[in-house]
């Protein structure tokens, strides 16, 4: 059932299996809070048992770019469009959130950007990034990094 992430009050529904669920939630609330924000867009995921098809996405961009196969287990997924933007979002387990921001012009901006949440150490798979500190009232400190998307998806 998809649920419509609430910025103001932070909930880990969907996320009590992490063991960083508290950062996770606030993570996730971060990124509802930009799109409200941004682009008035309300940010709404869905167990990833309904988004095979978006964390499938996700998935080959991430294998065939870089070779890169997460270990964690998705909790949960979203995609949608903003403007000439096409977004995807993977929650996982271990409190990593992967984001595909792909723009739908051939020459636009694609990449993917990786988040960790406060509290998770590096996943193995991606210790050769370097990541970058963010702070967050909702997330505390968040850790990014990113590449950019070379082929077509």
């Amino acid at each position: 059932m998809p649920y419509a992430v609430d910025f103001d009050t932070v909930s880990t529904t969907g996320l009590e299996s992490s063991p960083v669920a508290a950062a996770l939630a606030g993570l996730r609330a971060n990124e509802a809070r930009y799109f409200k924000n941004k682009y008035d867009h309300v940010f709404t995921v869905e167990p990833a048992s309904d988004a095979a098809q978006t964390i499938e996405w996700v998935h080959r961009i991430l294998e065939e770019e870089r070779g890169i196969v997460i270990a964690s287990r998705p909790l949960e997924a979203t995609a949608f469009q903003v403007e000439n933007i096409r977004m995807a979002y993977v929650f996982y387990e271990n409190g990593l959130s992967i984001n595909v921001m792909y723009t739908i012009e051939e020459a636009g901006k694609r990449a993917v950007g990786f988040k960790l949440s406060d509290g998770m150490d590096v996943p193995a798979e991606l210790a050769s990034f370097k990541f970058a500190r963010q702070k967050s009232k909702l997330a505390g400190t968040i850790r990014g990094s990113y590449f950019v998307i070379k082929k077509e998806y």
